[in-house]
Formats: C-alpha cells, sequence, structure tokens
C-alpha cells in the first residue's frame, strides 16, 4: 500500500468516524474499555500485567491535551511515583532512564527536549492542555519547568492522536502540574510541605512552601519555590561562568465540584531565570566587543481554564479548555564594534489557545471528537538607539478532530484518527497567508501470545502548517515571496513487547520524515542565504531503533536500555548548527537504572547510570555551516546514585542524599548545542556533586 493511499485511507476513516459515531456503536458487543497502551515507565513497587494492557487495567493517560493513551503507539509515561522517586531538579533528570528522550543544556534555562532525535518545538507540547510557543532564542531552551510543579510527564514518540492538538509532527509532549488531592493525606482536606534543597557544588539552595486543601466541594493549592546559588564547576575543576542561579516559580490552583460532577479548575503557574548568563547562553564566544557574559531575565507563565464532568453518562463526557502561555526572553544586546553601543532587546512569544470535545463512551471503545483553536504571536523589540524596530509574525488555526480507541478483539487493539486545519500566518510585512491540510494516524497492538507477547505498530501525516520564526531572528526586511511552505511530516513506528514473571522485554524502530520545515535566518551577515530566502525549508529524517530490558519485584527494579537516533538534513548528517529547531546529533546511549526500598526501615536506594558512545557523524559540512572546522563528539559515562529515609515513626519527614556524576566526569552532554564546532566552547555539565534534601508534610 503506498503512503499517500494510506494517509488518505487514515483521514477519511478517522473524519466518517467524526461525522457519525454512531454507525460505530453497532459493531459486535465487547466489555466497555478505552484502548489502551502499556508504557515504558513501571511503579518500582509494583509489576504491570503481562502481555501488553488488560481489560481491567485499560489505561487512559490523561496528561496535557489529548494526551490519551493510544493503542500503538510508542508512550513513554513518567507519572508521579516515578517523579517522586528521581525527585528530578531539571528537566534532564526527569526523563533519565530513557535514552529515547535526550535534554540538551546544563542548567535549566538553556535546556531542550529531542524526542527521537526531533526538537520538541516539532511535537504538540502542552502543559494542564495549555498550547506552548516557546521559540524565543536558539541559544535559550525552549521550555522552562520546575520540576517541583509537576505530577506527570506523558510522550507520545513520533505517532501521536489526532486529539493531541495541531502540529504534532513528531509527536506530542504533555506535562500535567500537581493538584491539591494529589498532595492531600488520607481523610485530611488541609496540608501542606516545606522543602530545602543544598547542592554542595554550585552551593546552591533551594526551598519551597505550599499549602492546600477542599471544602464543600472546593479546592485550592498554592505553592512557590525558589532557588539562588553561585556558578558550578565542571568536572575537570573550571569554573563554568554564567550557570549561577536565581530562579522563582510558583503555583496556584483553585477549582470547585458539583454534587452532580460538574469540575471547573483555574490554574495559573509562572517561572522566572533572572541571572548572568555567558553571552550567548548555552555556549561560550567570544566576538568584538561582546562581553562574556550578560543578564537574561527569562519569564514563563499559563493560565489554564478547564471544565470536565467527573461523572459522565453515555455519549456525553466533556471537556472545555480556554489557557494563555507566554515566553519572554529580556537581554542586552552589544555592538561587535563598541561596547559601549547596548541595545536592550525583548522578545515574547504568546498563545491563547483551547478546545471543546466529547468522549462517546461505544461498547468496544470511544470516540473522541472536537474543536480546537490558537492564535499565537512572536514578537522583537529591538531598541537600538540609532535602528530601533520592532517586529511580530502571527498565526492563527483551526481545527476539527476525532479519534477513536477501539478493541474489536480480546488481543487487538487499534486507534485511528484524523484532523483538518486550516490557519492564517501573517508575517512581519503584514502579508497574509491562508493554508489548510489534512493529517491522519493509525496504530495497533496485537497479542501474538496472551499475557506474554504484544506486537505493535504505528503511522501518521501530520499537516502542521507554517510554524512561527525564532524572535530573535525575526528581521524587518524580511520578504515572504510566493509564500511560506507549510511543514509536514510522516512517522512510522513499530515493536515488540514481551512480559514473564516480572520481567519485561521492549524493541522499537522508528522514523520521523518532516518535510518544508522552516529554519530562516536573520539575514546576509550570518549566513550566505539572501534576506529574501528567510522563509528558506529544510528536510529531516530522524531514524533509529531502541531495546530495552526490565525486572520489577516487590522491593525494586533494575532497567537498561539502549538507543541508536541518527538523524540527516537535507540528505546530510545532521550537526548541531543546521539542527536548530530540528535536531541534534546523538548517536548512541545506554541508560541503566535500578532502585530497591527497605520497608521496615523507610530506607529507598537507587542510581543510574548514562553512557555516550563516540561518534563522528557530526564532521560532514553543510552549505551554511560556520567556516571553523568541526569535530566528532566524544564518549562519555556518568554514574549518579541516591539514598532516601523516611522515619517509620514519623512518616511526614523525609531526608535524602543524591551524589551526582561520582566520577566527576568533564563532559558535555550529548544534545547540548555547539559542542561539535571548534571555536565554540560549550557548557561543561556540573562535575561531582552532592544535593541534600528535607521534606516536612503536614
Amino acid at each position: 500500500m503506498s503512503s499517500d493511499l494510506l494517509r488518505a485511507l487514515t483521514v477519511s476513516t478517522a473524519m466518517s468516524i467524526f461525522l457519525c459515531p454512531e454507525a460505530m456503536a453497532q459493531s459486535a458487543p465487547a466489555p466497555e474499555a478505552e484502548a489502551g497502551t502499556s508504557t515504558t515507565e513501571e511503579n518500582e513497587d509494583s509489576q504491570a500485567p503481562a502481555g501488553g494492557t488488560q481489560l481491567d487495567t485499560i489505561l487512559v493517560v490523561d496528561v496535557g491535551a489529548g494526551a490519551n493513551a493510544t493503542a500503538g503507539a510508542n508512550l513513554i509515561t513518567i507519572d508521579q511515583q516515578e517523579i517522586d522517586r528521581k525527585k528530578p531538579q531539571d528537566l534532564r533528570e526527569v526523563f533519565s532512564g530513557e535514552p529515547q528522550i535526550a535534554v540538551g543544556g546544563a542548567i535549566p534555562s538553556t535546556q531542550k527536549i529531542y524526542v527521537n532525535g526531533v526538537d520538541e518545538n516539532n511535537l504538540a507540547v502542552t502543559v494542564d492542555g495549555s498550547r506552548q510557543n516557546n521559540k524565543v532564542f536558539h541559544h535559550n531552551g525552549t521550555y522552562l519547568l520546575d520540576p517541583a510543579l509537576l505530577k506527570a510527564a506523558s510522550v507520545q514518540a513520533g505517532v501521536a492522536p489526532a486529539d493531541a492538538g495541531p502540529g504534532a509532527l513528531a509527536g506530542s509532549l504533555g506535562f500535567e502540574t500537581k493538584d491539591a488531592v494529589d498532595l492531600l493525606e488520607p481523610g485530611r482536606n488541609f496540608g501542606g510541605f516545606v522543602t530545602g534543597i543544598w547542592d554542595t557544588n554550585s552551593e546552591t539552595f533551594t526551598t519551597g512552601v505550599s499549602g492546600f486543601g477542599r471544602q464543600d466541594g472546593f479546592e485550592y493549592l498554592g505553592y512557590i519555590n525558589y532557588g539562588r546559588g553561585d556558578n558550578f564547576t565542571a568536572g575537570n575543576g573550571q569554573e563554568m561562568l554564567g550557570t549561577g542561579t536565581d530562579l522563582i516559580s510558583g503555583l496556584a490552583k483553585i477549582a470547585y465540584e458539583s454534587v452532580e460532577g460538574h469540575r471547573f479548575e483555574l490554574s495559573h503557574e509562572q517561572v522566572r531565570d533572572d541571572e548572568l548568563r555567558p553571552y550567548r547562553a548555552n555556549v561560550y564566544i567570544n566576538r568584538g566587543a561582546e562581553p562574556e557574559v550578560r543578564n537574561y531575565d527569562l519569564r514563563r507563565q499559563n493560565t489554564v481554564f478547564t471544565y470536565t464532568d467527573t461523572s459522565p453518562e453515555g455519549w456525553w463526557d466533556p471537556k472545555i479548555v480556554l489557557a494563555y502561555s507566554r515566553t519572554q526572553i529580556g537581554t542586552l544586546e552589544t555592538a561587535r564594534s563598541d561596547a559601549n553601543i547596548v541595545s536592550p532587546t525583548d522578545g515574547a512569544t504568546s498563545s491563547f489557545n483551547g478546545k471543546v470535545e466529547n468522549r462517546f463512551a461505544l461498547d468496544i471503545g470511544s470516540v473522541t471528537a472536537g474543536f480546537d483553536f490558537y492564535n499565537d504571536r512572536a514578537d522583537l523589540d529591538y531598541l537600538n538607539s540609532t535602528e530601533p524596530f520592532f517586529t511580530d509574525e502571527r498565526a492563527t488555526n483551526i481545527g476539527a478532530y476525532a479519534q477513536a480507541r477501539l478493541e474489536p478483539l480480546d488481543q487487538a487493539r487499534i486507534s485511528i484518527g484524523g484532523r483538518a486545519d486550516h490557519q492564517w500566518f501573517t508575517g512581519v510585512d503584514d502579508s497574509d497567508w491562508n493554508n489548510a491540510g489534512l493529517s491522519g494516524n493509525i496504530s495497533g497492538e496485537y497479542d501474538l501470545v496472551p499475557e506474554f507477547l504484544t506486537v505493535k505498530a504505528g503511522t501518521s501525516h501530520v499537516w502542521g502548517g507554517v510554524p512561527l520564526a525564532e524572535n530573535y531572528l525575526q528581521n524587518p526586511a524580511w520578504t515572504y515571496g510566493d509564500g511560506p511552505e507549510p511543514v509536514t511530516s510522516n512517522n512510522y513506528t513499530a515493536g515488540l513487547e514481551a512480559r514473564y514473571n516480572g520481567f519485561t522485554f521492549e524493541a522499537n524502530v522508528f522514523r520521523t520524515d518532516i518535510n518544508d520545515a522552516r529554519l530562516p535566518v536573520f539575514g546576509p551577515e550570518t549566513s550566505p542565504v539572501p534576506v529574501s530566502t528567510s522563509i528558506r525549508t529544510l528536510d529531516l529524517v530522524s531514524k533509529g531503533w531502541e531495546i530495552g530490558g526490565r525486572y520489577d519485584w516487590d522491593a525494586g527494579f533494575v532497567s537498561v536500555k539502549y538507543a541508536d537516533i541518527n538523524a540527516d538534513v537535507d540528505g546530510k548528517p545532521a550537526d548541531t548548527e543546521i539542527g536548530r529547531y530540528l535536531t541534534t546529533p546523538l548517536g548512541q546511549i545506554v541508560m541503566i537504572g535500578a532502585g530497591y526500598t527497605f520497608d521496615d526501615w523507610g530506607v529507598k536506594v537507587g542510581g543510574d547510570i548514562e553512557i555516550a558512545l563516540k561518534t563522528d557523524r557530526t564532521l560532514a559540512r553543510h552549505p551554511t555551516d560556520p567556516t571553523s572546522e568541526k569535530k566528532e563528539l566524544p564518549g562519555y559515562e556518568v554514574v549518579n546514585a541516591y539514598v532516601e529515609w523516611t522515619p517509620p515513626s514519623k512518616p511526614n519527614f523525609t531526608l535524602r542524599a543524591d551524589a551526582l556524576n561520582i566520577f566527576d566526569e568533564a563532559y558535555t552532554d550529548r544534545a547540548a548545542y555547539g559542542q561539535d564546532f571548534d571555536g565554540v566552547a560549550p557548557h561543561y555539565d556540573p562535575g561531582r556533586s552532592f544535593r541534600l534534601s528535607a521534606t516536612a508534610r503536614f
């Protein structure tokens, strides 16, 4: 079957379900359930059922907009218990143990997430169901999240469902923050906690305070976290300038649920990082009169209103989301020719977005159908004393979607869906461009040997519209020629999963093709590409495979995973320069993890090892690469361990010690920017450090 025919089939089938869901209800009866999937992360204190997802354990993962489980998809879930085990302090620690998910950047404000080698800007990223639009400056991270606020994270790598939202070119990534009910002790209506964390390497102290409760149907939560510290030292003893901590974050939530099950929730999350950073925040480059460091003021906020019915009946199971998110970076631009010429510069991206959907329960599963929209904006204020300018690009999108999650046979589960989108794009010159397209996906899994062996596969075609350009690259002289080309993608995944007596074995292969990905440049000063081609596009192919094994028993687990991921841009191996907002060279990565709980003593111990193998694929050159010589990426091994104690006599008090980079490895994490070019010195990651923390709950 050709790929075009497959796309047409998946889209037409999904839209027919959307237009006439009652036809699906006439299928052969079976136990009512949501088509689920198995996850690659398991609770260390429990053992998942064998043979894929069973009827009595059908999983509906509602993390972010539309991140419901889809049979056959490559779903990675980091749940609350996993987060509690890791106690992560940045996004890299959140996804530790998952070689398919690489997080590059030595400090939170420069970290970027790559899924199957693809930059998160090509995923549908949500926080509490709110679309994120964070492509401000390529030397900063595209998403700043304080893990202290996090309840769960869900990644659908490659093939994402239609209800994940628009722009899911290489999958979806959903974050969910904590609710009051997640924190309350059993039988309590009020509670709180205080945390304190000390990092010995950077002498950073972080403290958090929270209060939460519920009364007469109302719920409330307030949380604030503050961190302050100095630069850290790398494994070779070198102080990394511009790596200090000055971060404050907060979360406020209020909700009301009526006795009939009508639930209304309003949340507001805010994070600010305000500290000296290298002039280009994620690398060290000395050019002309530019200072070595400058202040970056990075702010992100996310406000979400959600309505759900917690007591749905029949076909009535609605959800309404209205949200606003914004990311802003302010700094000072210094002229390379004169250190006295300083230009305050401020870039901001924002998204007003929402959706209205309903889940129709069927005898053999469910169909989720609805409408969503976004109104995104990216603007730049460049206040040069002689030539100040303001630029902005805007995009508005309206989409209709349907996703069916079905179990037609006892041993088979299938997910199929589609969406139609129409986008209005406005350039910096106020030119307007309209585009529309269809997307479709189909995936499924089948138990070859019940309770033991499951095979799964999926494919999708995604129409993503025209992505907004990075704020700090916007140029008022840009022209758009015959118009920007909408980006599209094709995704393919296949794998198998075997379970026996606590053992789990997984193997997956994947490929993502992104066509006409937009990568504009400011103009002739920074690239041989002329201004008129600022809408230039590139094609990305990211492919690879992953295998993993895990053993769970009552008191602990051991896990080993290996991934080999390679990406090409316009037919040549990708490097970190041509791969901006697209990909990064990863190669072969091994992740090993283990944990054990001594219940009688209230003690948990564990650790993890990350091994990256050397790769020379970065030596290939692209026409627009800088002229500096290129380098291969060295290998490294990093070992971490922890011990945590909750005294049985004082269960509301916890002490923890983490030993990080135990052998003081001098390394730059594999997904970090700039390490493959001479003349560019990327951040080394922190050397050996001991992190001590205490938590008191009341």
